[in-house]
């Protein structure tokens, strides 16, 4: 059974649009008039280009940007971002062949329409926009597993795991000593009579103070 494989007519503008994707403000909703008005992509032939951000997990069905897209401002993760993007849009052409973006043109549109049972223009089509992509994003692997080879921002200078730490057991026993400063707290609970007189209560209070001092 054929499957569907997402394609733009206008292919030669996917370069343009993650250009500026990377440089304009995250939107709340991608629609048609942020398209227009935020990216200046305005013609007709570029309105597939938001089903095309939604085929690669970048917006949502509703065109809420996913965590994904914020991805495509960093530079460092752009590249794996939109790998994996490509690797879930075109995952039966992946399950055809694990190099196909490694394919030549000629290969490549006869994977496509292997796959799609497209017609000639629309194998073109698909074609020239899974190229572009992959040319966009940089990498050369594909798949949930692609990594971009640089760490997580948030691993930069994290220790691997398996990894002992270099300071010694002695050291860290001596810093946490070297730490503590110890406190001590007496509670001290008085049972007043509750039918004496104020001159005794005056009197128990006096004799306390003068035994804590």
């Amino acid at each position: 059974m054929p499957s569907a494989l997402p394609y733009v007519p206008n292919y030669g503008k996917i370069k343009t649009l993650f250009e500026k994707v990377a440089s304009a403000r995250v939107p709340d909703t991608f629609t048609q008039a942020y398209l227009a008005e935020t990216l200046g992509l305005k013609s007709g032939g570029d309105r597939p280009l938001i089903p095309l951000l939604k085929a690669l997990g970048l917006i949502d069905p509703s065109g809420k940007p996913t965590a994904d897209y914020a991805l495509l401002k960093n530079p460092q993760r752009a590249g794996t971002t939109l790998a994996q993007g490509i690797s879930r849009a075109f995952g039966p052409l992946f399950s055809a062949n694990e190099n196909a973006h490694k394919l030549s043109g000629d290969e490549l549109k006869g994977l496509i329409a292997q796959v799609a049972g497209t017609d000639e223009e629309v194998t073109r089509r698909t074609a020239g926009t899974f190229r572009t992509l992959v040319e966009i994003a940089g990498v050369t692997n594909f798949g949930p597993e692609a990594r971009s080879g640089e760490r997580d921002a948030g691993e930069v200078g994290a220790r691997p795991q398996g990894v002992a730490d270099d300071t010694g057991e002695g050291e860290r026993a001596s810093r946490v000593r070297a730490g503590l400063r110890p406190e001590f707290h007496y509670n001290i609970q008085v049972h007043l009579p509750s039918n004496a007189t104020e001159e005794t209560y005056l009197n128990i209070f006096n004799a306390l103070r003068k035994s804590l001092s």
